[in-house]
Protein backbone atom coordinates (compact mmCIF):
# COMPACT_ATOMS: atom_id res chain seq x y z
CA UNK A 1 0.00 0.00 0.00
CA UNK A 2 2.80 2.47 1.29
CA UNK A 3 4.91 1.48 -2.43
CA UNK A 4 1.62 2.48 -3.88
CA UNK A 5 1.08 5.37 -2.62
CA UNK A 6 4.74 6.73 -2.91
CA UNK A 7 4.20 5.42 -6.91
CA UNK A 8 0.84 7.57 -6.91
CA UNK A 9 2.44 10.48 -5.59
CA UNK A 10 5.41 10.51 -8.13
CA UNK A 11 3.26 9.75 -10.86
CA UNK A 12 0.89 13.20 -9.85
CA UNK A 13 3.93 15.20 -9.33
CA UNK A 14 5.81 14.04 -13.12
CA UNK A 15 2.60 14.66 -14.73
CA UNK A 16 2.17 18.35 -12.48
CA UNK A 17 5.91 19.11 -14.00
CA UNK A 18 5.40 17.48 -17.37
CA UNK A 19 2.20 20.21 -17.62
CA UNK A 20 4.09 23.33 -16.19
CA UNK A 21 7.17 22.38 -18.79
CA UNK A 22 4.66 22.14 -21.83
CA UNK A 23 2.76 25.36 -20.87
CA UNK A 24 6.29 26.93 -19.98
CA UNK A 25 7.16 26.23 -24.05
CA UNK A 26 3.59 27.04 -24.93
CA UNK A 27 4.13 30.85 -23.76
CA UNK A 28 8.03 31.26 -24.62
CA UNK A 29 7.65 30.18 -27.91
CA UNK A 30 5.98 33.55 -29.16
CA UNK A 31 8.81 35.23 -27.61
CA UNK A 32 11.73 33.00 -28.78
CA UNK A 33 10.62 33.32 -32.39
CA UNK A 34 10.32 37.14 -32.31
CA UNK A 35 14.08 36.67 -31.01
CA UNK A 36 15.00 34.39 -33.85
CA UNK A 37 13.57 36.33 -36.51
CA UNK A 38 14.84 39.86 -35.48
CA UNK A 39 18.29 38.06 -36.02
CA UNK A 40 17.56 36.21 -39.09
CA UNK A 41 18.12 37.21 -42.56
CA UNK A 42 15.37 38.28 -44.61
CA UNK A 43 15.85 34.78 -47.12
CA UNK A 44 15.39 32.70 -43.95
CA UNK A 45 12.32 34.64 -42.63
CA UNK A 46 10.11 33.68 -45.76
CA UNK A 47 11.58 30.29 -46.08
CA UNK A 48 9.11 27.27 -46.17
CA UNK A 49 9.06 25.20 -43.07
CA UNK A 50 9.25 25.49 -39.51
CA UNK A 51 13.06 25.84 -38.52
CA UNK A 52 14.03 26.34 -34.49
CA UNK A 53 17.53 27.32 -35.03
CA UNK A 54 18.83 29.53 -37.64
CA UNK A 55 21.85 28.99 -39.92
CA UNK A 56 22.89 32.14 -39.98
CA UNK A 57 22.79 35.23 -37.79
CA UNK A 58 22.64 38.66 -38.79
CA UNK A 59 22.32 42.07 -36.94
CA UNK A 60 21.26 44.21 -39.90
CA UNK A 61 17.08 44.14 -38.84
CA UNK A 62 18.52 46.05 -35.32
CA UNK A 63 20.49 48.70 -37.34
CA UNK A 64 17.89 49.31 -39.83
CA UNK A 65 15.06 49.34 -37.29
CA UNK A 66 17.22 52.10 -35.42
CA UNK A 67 17.61 54.22 -38.62
CA UNK A 68 13.73 54.13 -39.38
CA UNK A 69 12.49 55.48 -35.93
CA UNK A 70 13.70 57.74 -33.40
CA UNK A 71 14.19 54.38 -31.11
CA UNK A 72 15.71 56.83 -27.91
CA UNK A 73 13.00 59.65 -28.16
CA UNK A 74 10.47 57.14 -28.43
CA UNK A 75 11.57 54.87 -25.58
CA UNK A 76 11.59 58.19 -23.48
CA UNK A 77 8.34 59.43 -24.39
CA UNK A 78 7.25 56.13 -23.49
CA UNK A 79 9.01 56.46 -19.67
CA UNK A 80 7.69 59.61 -19.04
CA UNK A 81 4.18 58.61 -19.71
CA UNK A 82 4.31 55.23 -18.28
CA UNK A 83 5.97 56.90 -14.73
CA UNK A 84 3.21 59.41 -14.71
CA UNK A 85 0.34 56.47 -14.83
CA UNK A 86 2.43 54.51 -12.81
CA UNK A 87 2.72 57.35 -10.27
CA UNK A 88 -1.15 58.44 -10.04
CA UNK A 89 -2.32 55.08 -10.04
CA UNK A 90 -0.01 54.36 -6.81
CA UNK A 91 -1.46 57.65 -5.01
CA UNK A 92 -5.63 57.42 -5.94
CA UNK A 93 -6.21 53.71 -6.06
CA UNK A 94 -3.99 53.39 -3.32
CA UNK A 95 -6.18 55.95 -1.46
CA UNK A 96 -9.30 54.63 -2.63
CA UNK A 97 -9.29 51.15 -1.91
CA UNK A 98 -8.25 52.29 1.34
CA UNK A 99 -11.18 54.27 1.85
CA UNK A 100 -13.23 51.48 0.41
CA UNK A 101 -11.86 48.57 2.58
CA UNK A 102 -11.55 50.37 6.15
CA UNK A 103 -13.57 53.85 6.43
CA UNK A 104 -17.30 54.36 6.29
CA UNK A 105 -18.73 57.33 4.83
CA UNK A 106 -22.04 57.96 3.21
CA UNK A 107 -22.67 56.62 -0.16
CA UNK A 108 -20.35 54.40 0.14
CA UNK A 109 -22.30 51.23 -1.05
CA UNK A 110 -23.49 53.08 -3.65
CA UNK A 111 -20.52 54.03 -5.31
CA UNK A 112 -18.84 50.92 -5.19
CA UNK A 113 -21.28 49.79 -6.93
CA UNK A 114 -21.26 52.00 -9.89
CA UNK A 115 -17.61 51.29 -9.99
CA UNK A 116 -18.54 47.27 -10.07
CA UNK A 117 -20.60 48.14 -12.70
CA UNK A 118 -18.44 50.43 -14.96
CA UNK A 119 -16.08 47.54 -15.05
CA UNK A 120 -18.71 45.41 -17.23
CA UNK A 121 -18.35 48.53 -20.05
CA UNK A 122 -15.74 47.65 -22.43
CA UNK A 123 -13.06 50.23 -22.65
CA UNK A 124 -13.41 50.24 -26.40
CA UNK A 125 -16.64 52.20 -26.13
CA UNK A 126 -15.68 55.37 -23.97
CA UNK A 127 -12.74 55.94 -26.58
CA UNK A 128 -14.65 58.90 -28.54
CA UNK A 129 -16.31 60.12 -25.29
CA UNK A 130 -12.69 60.54 -23.76
CA UNK A 131 -10.96 61.79 -27.06
CA UNK A 132 -13.89 64.56 -27.59
CA UNK A 133 -13.80 65.69 -23.64
CA UNK A 134 -10.02 65.81 -24.04
CA UNK A 135 -9.86 67.65 -27.09
CA UNK A 136 -12.44 69.74 -26.31
CA UNK A 137 -11.02 70.89 -22.57
CA UNK A 138 -11.21 74.17 -22.00
CA UNK A 139 -8.51 76.50 -21.92
CA UNK A 140 -6.04 74.09 -23.12
CA UNK A 141 -4.38 73.61 -26.45
CA UNK A 142 -5.75 77.10 -27.41
CA UNK A 143 -9.31 76.27 -26.57
CA UNK A 144 -11.35 79.07 -25.81
CA UNK A 145 -13.95 78.93 -22.34
CA UNK A 146 -16.06 76.58 -23.63
CA UNK A 147 -14.18 73.65 -25.31
CA UNK A 148 -13.54 75.51 -29.22
CA UNK A 149 -10.55 77.25 -31.49
CA UNK A 150 -7.67 74.37 -30.79
CA UNK A 151 -6.95 71.03 -29.92
CA UNK A 152 -6.96 70.65 -26.21
CA UNK A 153 -4.99 67.75 -24.88
CA UNK A 154 -5.12 66.17 -27.98
CA UNK A 155 -1.66 65.45 -29.55
CA UNK A 156 -0.24 65.94 -26.11
CA UNK A 157 1.19 63.43 -23.83
CA UNK A 158 -1.20 64.55 -20.91
CA UNK A 159 -4.21 63.23 -23.14
CA UNK A 160 -2.75 59.82 -22.33
CA UNK A 161 -2.54 60.36 -19.00
CA UNK A 162 -5.19 61.65 -18.04
CA UNK A 163 -7.65 59.00 -19.16
CA UNK A 164 -5.35 56.40 -17.20
CA UNK A 165 -4.54 58.43 -13.99
CA UNK A 166 -7.42 56.20 -12.24
CA UNK A 167 -8.25 53.11 -12.66
CA UNK A 168 -11.51 50.61 -11.37
CA UNK A 169 -9.53 47.48 -11.23
CA UNK A 170 -6.34 48.97 -9.40
CA UNK A 171 -8.64 50.24 -7.06
CA UNK A 172 -10.36 47.18 -6.25
CA UNK A 173 -7.18 45.30 -6.38
CA UNK A 174 -6.06 47.95 -3.50
CA UNK A 175 -8.87 47.20 -1.92
CA UNK A 176 -8.95 43.75 -1.62
CA UNK A 177 -5.37 43.97 -0.36
CA UNK A 178 -6.46 46.21 2.54
CA UNK A 179 -9.09 44.40 3.82
CA UNK A 180 -7.02 41.35 4.22
CA UNK A 181 -5.26 43.73 7.08
CA UNK A 182 -6.58 44.02 10.25
CA UNK A 183 -8.49 46.76 11.17
CA UNK A 184 -6.97 47.18 14.69
CA UNK A 185 -3.88 48.72 13.22
CA UNK A 186 -5.81 51.21 12.24
CA UNK A 187 -7.59 51.88 15.57
CA UNK A 188 -4.73 51.35 17.36
CA UNK A 189 -2.95 54.60 15.52
CA UNK A 190 -6.53 56.39 16.04
CA UNK A 191 -6.40 56.29 19.77
CA UNK A 192 -2.78 57.76 20.05
CA UNK A 193 -4.14 60.62 18.21
CA UNK A 194 -3.32 60.12 14.25
CA UNK A 195 -5.64 61.20 11.37
CA UNK A 196 -6.59 59.27 8.60
CA UNK A 197 -4.04 60.38 6.36
CA UNK A 198 -1.21 59.69 8.95
CA UNK A 199 -2.70 56.43 9.79
CA UNK A 200 -2.75 55.43 6.07
CA UNK A 201 0.83 56.39 5.57
CA UNK A 202 2.69 55.67 8.64
CA UNK A 203 0.72 52.85 9.07
CA UNK A 204 -0.87 51.12 6.16
CA UNK A 205 1.60 51.88 3.33
CA UNK A 206 4.85 50.38 4.87
CA UNK A 207 2.92 47.04 5.01
CA UNK A 208 1.44 47.36 1.57
CA UNK A 209 5.10 47.31 -0.06
CA UNK A 210 3.67 43.82 -2.14
CA UNK A 211 0.69 45.46 -3.55
CA UNK A 212 2.13 48.29 -4.65
CA UNK A 213 4.71 46.62 -6.62
CA UNK A 214 2.25 44.61 -7.91
CA UNK A 215 0.37 47.62 -9.08
CA UNK A 216 3.52 49.19 -10.45
CA UNK A 217 4.47 46.38 -12.33
CA UNK A 218 0.27 46.24 -14.01
CA UNK A 219 0.73 49.66 -14.66
CA UNK A 220 3.99 49.72 -16.36
CA UNK A 221 3.03 46.91 -18.95
CA UNK A 222 -0.53 48.73 -19.34
CA UNK A 223 1.59 52.30 -19.60
CA UNK A 224 4.30 51.06 -22.08
CA UNK A 225 2.42 48.69 -24.13
CA UNK A 226 -0.45 50.65 -24.70
CA UNK A 227 -1.36 51.32 -28.39
CA UNK A 228 -4.88 51.98 -29.05
CA UNK A 229 -5.26 55.09 -26.96
CA UNK A 230 -1.69 56.81 -27.64
CA UNK A 231 -2.86 56.12 -31.66
CA UNK A 232 -5.96 58.05 -30.97
CA UNK A 233 -4.82 60.78 -28.94
CA UNK A 234 -1.75 61.55 -30.04
CA UNK A 235 -2.02 61.30 -33.99
CA UNK A 236 -1.97 65.07 -34.95
CA UNK A 237 1.08 65.78 -32.80
CA UNK A 238 4.75 65.34 -32.50
CA UNK A 239 4.74 63.54 -29.67
CA UNK A 240 5.04 59.70 -29.99
CA UNK A 241 5.28 56.84 -28.07
CA UNK A 242 6.92 53.10 -29.22
CA UNK A 243 4.04 51.04 -29.57
CA UNK A 244 3.41 54.28 -32.38
CA UNK A 245 6.84 53.69 -33.75
CA UNK A 246 6.56 49.99 -34.80
CA UNK A 247 3.65 51.46 -37.39
CA UNK A 248 6.81 52.66 -39.34
CA UNK A 249 7.56 48.67 -40.47
CA UNK A 250 4.11 48.55 -41.92
CA UNK A 251 3.56 50.49 -45.18
CA UNK A 252 0.40 49.67 -47.82
CA UNK A 253 0.00 46.48 -45.81
CA UNK A 254 3.47 44.94 -45.96
CA UNK A 255 5.21 44.47 -43.06
CA UNK A 256 9.11 44.76 -42.86
CA UNK A 257 9.46 41.74 -40.26
CA UNK A 258 12.80 41.66 -39.37
CA UNK A 259 13.41 45.03 -38.32
CA UNK A 260 9.87 45.23 -36.43
CA UNK A 261 10.95 42.19 -34.59
CA UNK A 262 13.97 43.87 -33.74
CA UNK A 263 12.38 46.80 -32.53
CA UNK A 264 9.39 44.73 -30.60
CA UNK A 265 12.20 42.73 -28.81
CA UNK A 266 14.12 45.88 -27.80
CA UNK A 267 10.96 47.37 -26.84
CA UNK A 268 9.77 44.07 -24.64
CA UNK A 269 13.42 43.90 -22.80
CA UNK A 270 12.29 46.35 -19.84
CA UNK A 271 9.18 44.97 -19.34
CA UNK A 272 11.09 42.13 -18.55
CA UNK A 273 13.59 43.24 -16.46
CA UNK A 274 10.95 45.09 -14.17
CA UNK A 275 9.42 42.15 -13.99
CA UNK A 276 12.02 40.00 -13.08
CA UNK A 277 13.19 42.54 -10.15
CA UNK A 278 10.09 42.91 -8.79
CA UNK A 279 8.80 39.17 -9.25
CA UNK A 280 8.95 38.86 -5.20
CA UNK A 281 6.60 41.54 -4.12
CA UNK A 282 4.51 40.46 -7.47
CA UNK A 283 3.84 37.14 -6.33
CA UNK A 284 3.66 38.06 -2.26
CA UNK A 285 1.16 40.67 -3.36
CA UNK A 286 -1.16 38.24 -5.63
CA UNK A 287 -1.44 36.03 -2.73
CA UNK A 288 -1.82 38.77 -0.02
CA UNK A 289 -4.79 39.96 -2.26
CA UNK A 290 -6.60 37.17 -2.46
CA UNK A 291 -6.33 36.49 1.29
CA UNK A 292 -9.03 37.67 3.82
CA UNK A 293 -8.32 37.92 7.58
Amino acid sequence: MKANRKIGRFAGKFMIYVLLVFFAIVFTLPFYWSVLTSFRPDSEIFSVGINLLPTSVTTEHYERAFRVIPFLRYSINTLCITVMIIATNLIFCSLAGYAFAKLQFIGRKVVYRIMLLSVMIPGTVLMIPQFLILARFPLVGGNNIVGQGGHGFSGNFMGVVLPTAISVFNILFMRSFYISMPDELGEAARIDGAGELKTFFRVYVPLSKPALATLSVFCFQAGWNSFMWPSIILRSGEFKVLSQGLQSFVVNNNVDYGPMMAATVCAMLPVIVVFMFAQKYFIEGIAFSGTKS
